[in-house]
């Protein structure tokens, strides 16, 4: 059964979940992207907390910003730094030996998940990725890649002052639009109840989720606007000493395939699984392939 739960975090910041299973076995930790929520992890939630797929205690919070989570004003407050400092104190909270099992991550949640496996590797024994680019590869993309650097400029219209009301205009109709590779038809698996679930979710408020866009450095350089181009990112900032896959939609055209190059230079234990027929939101689209890449993951040395 799939529950809420809300964990105050000593820095003042709160983050509320969705969790399943047993608080005393070993964790599982889901992080969302941009503009989802934690419901989009509930297929696995509930497949990894049963006791004949490992018994874990299977957590989702929703990012700072996202939900009933803590969403401060200031854009200030969603540098890399505060978001990797959430993740680092939520594990802290929820497992005694200070590591989760895997945590898996997309998107946003996907850049978070990075960050911290460079900087607290002791955090997690396997780091599983969606759809969400090295940081590394994705200031090298985003400085010499034109077709990256088009691809991305979306980075540029989220950045604006008035992008929750212009986002939020006739039900939220550009919103939706995020999830469709083409301008025809939406998404098959873009039911009503789906759209319920992401408008009440956007109804709480958009500003914390537009200010990802506008704390980061790493967006596509314009007249300007350096962007990524002031960025240095050093080897010792790429490094990631654990056990990574990464789970790639092929479709993604907001992230190109050219982001999965040169990665085995920073991570040695690295299976990259390029998933065709998909795009960024596989999640979605694949549930069941997302589960079985995930338990296939935890079954190996």
């Amino acid at each position: 059964m799939i529950s809420r739960r809300s964990i105050s975090l000593p820095h003042g910041i709160t983050l509320d979940g969705r969790v399943s299973g047993d608080p005393a076995r070993p964790v599982l930790l889901f992080l969302h992207g941009f503009p989802e929520g934690a419901f989009i992890w509930d297929a696995q939630l509930a497949h990894f907390s049963q006791p004949e797929h490992g018994g874990y205690y299977c957590v989702a919070p929703y990012l700072r910003g996202f939900g009933a989570s803590s969403s401060p004003l200031d854009a200030e407050a969603y540098r890399p730094r505060h978001l990797v400092q959430d993740i680092d104190a939520l594990i802290a909270a929820l497992c005694p030996n200070g590591a989760v099992e895997c945590l898996i991550a997309h998107d946003w949640g996907g850049a978070l998940a990075w960050n911290l496996a460079n900087q607290q590797p002791e955090r997690m024994r396997r780091l599983m990725i969606i759809n969400s680019p090295h940081p590394g590869a994705f200031v090298r993309e985003l400085q010499h890649n034109a077709a990256q650097q088009a691809a991305s400029q979306y980075m540029h219209f989220l950045r604006r002052d008035d992008a929750e009301a212009l986002l939020a205009e006739d039900d939220f109709h550009r919103l939706f639009g995020f999830f469709s590779n083409t301008a025809s038809e939406p998404p098959a698996w873009l039911t009503e109840e789906e759209r319920a679930k992401y408008r009440a979710l956007w109804q709480q408020g958009l500003h914390g989720a537009c200010n990802y866009y506008r704390a980061t450095p790493l967006r596509p350089p314009r007249a300007g606007d350096v962007g990524a181009r002031a960025v240095q990112m050093p080897d010792s900032m790429c490094s990631i000493k654990v056990a990574t896959r990464v789970l790639w939609g092929s479709d993604d055209f907001a992230l190109l395939p050219s982001l999965l190059e040169g990665l085995d230079a920073w991570i040695p234990d690295l299976d990259i699984r390029q998933i065709p027929q998909a795009s960024h939101w596989l999640v979605h689209e694949q549930p069941e392939c997302v589960t079985a890449e995930l338990a296939d993951f935890l079954q190996s040395k």
